[in-house]
Formats: C-alpha cells, sequence, structure tokens
C-alpha cells in the first residue's frame, strides 16, 4: 500500500480494496476525517483508471500549460 500525505490531504493506493476499507476504517477511528471518494487530481497532476484494464495514467497536462502560458 502507498499512502501519500499532503498537507492534510491523504491518497491510498493499493491492489486490494479491503485493505483500503480497513485502513480508513482505522484512521478514521483515530483521526478526523471524511472519504472523498476516487481522486482524481492530486497538486499538479492528473488521475484517470481504466479499472477493467487495470490501467493507472498520471498527467501534468494542465500543470505544463500553467508554466508554459506564464513565460
Amino acid at each position: 500500500m502507498f499512502l501519500t500525505l499532503y498537507v492534510d490531504d491523504i491518497l491510498l493506493v493499493e491492489n486490494n480494496m479491503e485493505m483500503i476499507q480497513t485502513t480508513k476504517q482505522w484512521l478514521s477511528s483515530v483521526f478526523e476525517m471524511k472519504d472523498m471518494g476516487e481522486a482524481r487530481y492530486v497538486p499538479c497532476i492528473e488521475i484517470t483508471q481504466n479499472r477493467p484494464k487495470r490501467l493507472l495514467g498520471l498527467s501534468q497536462e494542465a500543470y505544463i500549460n500553467k508554466i508554459l502560458e506564464h513565460f
């Protein structure tokens, strides 16, 4: 399992949904938190998923375009 933390946001990545649910339940018992559902965007990175094909995509296209417009 990967658990990433950015300021007050947590992103969990794991093949086993049961493990994710167990981890979220434990975290909720220790910390005040709410489940925001599947992540679509984290700072500077867009996340796309294709579960049937077992594909995960990460893109920084929007961030790169923003930088190009700035300069």
